[in-house]
């Protein structure tokens, strides 16, 4: 490792300014931080309080998402076969099909890598608007305000990407990436200044302005006419008993075979993201585990309350745990570096905050029974405040112990 780094140390002033290079530097740069940490000073959030840089942190919470990745392309090209299947399509229309066709790729439940190859189909295209579109702010107010593009797009752009449903219109996938990235945070200064998280901000402008094709159930899987209902939407009408007499089981809902945004389904796969940022240290341990208790607490409570008119009341809350978004809005949204509070008593306040709304949004209001991104940023419109609350009682405190 070392003769690496005496290596990119000579070639370096080829690629600074007058180099023979210097256009490449950027490449140069993203190589050399991504092997080694930068002697570079963070001077505004997300701060970094150990030998890791802000870059190899974004880097981190991609790979993190790689499981989420492999599974939501799998089930999104499985659902799309089985909706084929039971509507007796032989080939999907426009230009995945005729793609497919080319390359000779049935439309097999069974084959693991057709289905994989299937949702790339749908993935990929979403992906990339958000890229280009995003990107596209990202430049502008870069070279507006002088200063190198962030990193944090890039987790961003992934996480938007991976909250959309898959019959999204690809239009409405740049518009709302271009409201989260300026509104949510280019507004407020750029990555580290501002309070809301960009990819939820922008899921939810879509939300409001375009309901139809953000909730419902033919949206989940990526046949026009086909309709899926999500365990969660058939829990807010009927309970666990409708969700029971439709076929699904909690070992599905926790493996992610079913209808849902192409990357929230598979709570075991988002799990298995969360362990990498906990063990890297990247993703705070103390909220997470304060998003469940709250979670745990207040279904708990409503179970105890019961209803004779709300199905929502007696839903357990492992099952709350398997459905809709709130595995991947706990580990990947909720520990948001920037948005979420920066003291350790302020994350358990913070996360505690957002389970109990999600649950008190499932439950009490059943016309919207995802409740996560609603309740995150909530959250974050109340961390600073949770902070500033935290970091006066520390002060109250010592004052006292030394008076």
């Amino acid at each position: 490792m070392k003769a690496l780094r005496n290596l990119l140390d000579k070639i370096e002033p080829s690629f600074q300014k007058g180099g023979p290079y210097e256009k490449y530097f950027a490449v140069y740069e993203m190589i050399d931080t991504f092997l080694y940490s930068p002697p570079d000073v963070t001077r505004h959030a997300p701060h970094v309080r150990d030998g890791i840089d802000l870059k190899r942190t974004m880097s981190y919470v991609v790979l993190a998402t790689f499981p989420v990745i492999l599974m939501m392309l799998w089930n999104t090209g499985y659902q799309t076969n089985i909706a084929m299947t039971e509507m007796g399509m032989t080939q999907l229309e426009g230009w995945r099909g005729t793609l497919l066709s080319v390359l000779g790729i049935d439309y097999d439940p069974d084959n693991m890598l057709g289905n994989m190859f299937i949702g790339l189909l749908f993935f990929l295209p979403i992906y990339i608007t958000t890229l280009v579109a995003g990107g596209i702010w990202e430049v502008l107010f870069a070279a507006i305000r002088n200063h190198e593009v962030n990193e944090g797009f890039l987790v961003t752009s992934m996480l938007y990407s991976l909250i959309l449903p898959p019959t999204i219109p690809l239009w409405q996938v740049a518009l709302g990436i271009s409201f989260g990235v300026v509104i949510g945070k280019e507004v407020f200064g750029g990555t580290g200044k501002n309070f809301l998280n960009p990819a939820l901000t922008g899921r939810a402008f879509l939300f409001f302005a375009y309901p139809a094709q953000m909730s419902g159930d033919s949206i989940w899987t990526p046949i026009d006419g086909y309709s899926s209902a999500t365990p969660l939407g058939l829990a807010a009408s009927g309970g666990l008993e409708a969700i029971k007499e439709a076929g699904f089981t909690l070992q599905q809902t926790f493996l992610g075979n079913m209808a849902g945004s192409i990357g929230e389904t598979s709570t075991f796969a988002i799990l298995l993201g969360g362990l990498f940022l906990i063990i890297t240290r990247i993703a705070s341990y103390r909220i997470i585990l304060g998003v469940f208790i709250g979670m745990v607490l207040t279904v708990l409570m409503f179970n105890m309350i019961g209803s004779e008119t709300n199905p929502m009341f007696s839903l357990p809350w492992y099952w709350h745990f398997t459905l809709g978004g709130f595995a991947f809005g706990m580990i990947f949204m909720a520990t948001d570096p920037v948005t979420a509070s920066m003291t350790d008593t302020g994350r358990w306040i913070y996360g505690f905050l957002i389970g109990f709304m999600v649950a008190m949004i499932r439950v009490i209001n059943p016309a919207f029974p995802e409740g996560m991104m609603l309740a995150i940023l909530f959250a974050n419109i109340f961390a600073p405040l949770i902070d500033f609350f935290v970091v006066r009682a520390n002060v109250r405190r010592r004052m006292n112990r030394n008076a």
